[in-house]
């Protein structure tokens, strides 16, 4: 029997997005970091959006709203993954960093998809 889900923070993909927002947040910490604002500020803007996204969406009420922001989230979510294959480009030191954190989005990526699917079945 699965636990009921009252608050956002009860759902594992906010879970996981919220330790992916910290391990990006460690990673990006680093001096090698230092000078590069745009990329270390474009991914942590991105994993904090998958987080505050997942929790826009599980407190709207409007179905369609929830979707909405569950999309964004998948977005975001993607574009982590994207940004683990420049960080790998132009870090190559911290490849494996970056790997760890690309799968990590692939199985939040997969926890979003599921509460989009549950989402559209309570709509349909």
């Amino acid at each position: 029997m699965s636990e009921r889900i009252e608050c956002f923070e009860d759902l594992e993909a906010w879970q996981q997005a919220r330790l992916q927002n910290y391990e990006v947040g460690v990673l990006t910490l680093e001096d090698a970091f230092k000078h590069d604002f745009d990329f270390k500020s474009q991914i942590r803007r991105s994993a904090l959006s998958v987080m505050n996204n997942l929790a826009e969406g599980f407190e709207s009420l409007a179905i369609l709203e929830k979707r909405k922001f569950y999309d964004y989230a998948r977005g975001s979510n993607g574009e982590i993954r994207s940004m683990t294959y420049a960080g790998e480009d132009f870090y190559p030191q911290f490849s494996a960093h970056f790997q760890a954190i690309r799968q990590h989005s692939i199985r939040i990526g997969k926890l979003i998809t599921g509460l989009i699917r549950s989402t559209e079945q309570r709509r349909a």
